[in-house]
């Protein structure tokens, strides 16, 4: 469900109510009743029909009621530590019923990364989260959209960090999950572009040597295992519509290298997944908007594109 206190209750009653998922899947909250009925007053949604205790009473879409939160513990639109506990109780929960099989996939609401914090959960976002509950040992995310699809060598650190963490092996890493995931939803082998880290790909070394001393040998690696690579592709021309056309997956080697091209180009259909899991995990591709939480104004629409392209992964 996502933060209680975001727009992930508003865009769960929207999955409820969307009966082209509900025929290909049985969807199931996992949240709490009394956080969702209450969005349902505020943003004039129909309420939940069903609530259910445990996941073997599911035979349609419905509510797993957690009880994580009451309604005096937060308020609408406010970062809380409270719903951050509640909002990493959700997503715990669904862990383990997806490592045990009860369910087949997980899709996630967005989480608030000061609520985390403010709560003490040791995890910056949901991808650290699920590589440490799922135990892997190698994962990355993807970034997917019918514009451009993106996997990141480094994710949610701080931009001063990420030198120090690209390795051939990282990057290599990254790129082969990535590929594995577009054979996966595409049935093709991807046309890969790797991108450099420095302005104009280093310019040979005048501007950094990153990409000589670590993309350079990570994309030779990469195309001695098969795989089909241009780069390092200077990041400022990388998204231009020729190049995007051309490419089916590109490497990027920090967060906002490639969330600010593909939130620009498609932020209500882009979907987040976590790749290298022992489990299917989607996500949708933007955050709890306090700002409008609780007011009938998301867009559910990421939500949905993030459950059909779970189902494509089972």
């Amino acid at each position: 469900m996502g933060d209680p206190a975001g727009i992930g209750p508003e865009v769960c009653l929207h999955l409820l109510q969307n009966k082209e998922i509900a025929g290909q899947c049985v969807p199931i909250i996992f949240g709490d009743r009394a956080v969702l009925e209450q969005a349902a007053e505020q943003c004039g949604l129909p309420q939940p029909k069903k609530h259910i205790s445990g996941l073997a009473e599911a035979d349609g879409s419905c509510v797993l009621d957690i009880g994580a939160i009451g309604l005096d513990q937060f308020e609408t639109g406010k970062v809380n530590a409270a719903t951050g506990r509640a909002g990493y109780t959700y997503v715990e929960n669904a862990i383990n019923a997806a490592l045990s099989g009860q369910v087949a996939a997980v899709t996630t609401a967005p989480l608030n990364k000061k609520a985390l914090r403010a709560a003490e959960i040791p995890y910056p976002g949901h991808t650290e989260i699920f590589s440490a509950l799922t135990h892997s040992d190698r994962s990355c995310m993807l970034q997917y959209s019918s514009e451009v699809r993106c996997v990141f060598a480094t994710t949610h650190v701080p931009y001063a960090e990420v030198p120090s963490l690209l390795s051939k092996e990282r990057i290599l890493d990254t790129l082969e999950l990535g590929a594995q995931a577009m054979r996966r939803i595409r049935g093709t082998e991807p046309k890969i572009g790797v991108l450099g880290l420095n302005p104009h790909a280093g310019e040979n070394g005048l501007f950094g040597n990153e990409e000589q001393t670590v993309i350079v040998p990570a994309i030779e690696a990469a195309r001695s295992k098969g795989f089909e690579v241009e780069g390092p592709i200077p990041p400022d021309t990388a998204f231009l519509p020729t190049k995007r056309r051309a490419t089916d997956l590109f490497v990027c080697m920090y967060h906002d290298q490639g969330h600010i091209p593909l939130k620009a180009l498609c932020f209500d259909e882009a979907v987040n997944i976590t790749l290298g899991l022992p489990i299917v995990r989607t996500s949708v591709d933007h955050g709890t908007a306090l700002d409008i939480a609780g007011q009938g104004k998301a867009n559910p629409n990421s939500l949905f594109e993030a459950v059909k392209l779970a189902l494509k992964f089972i």
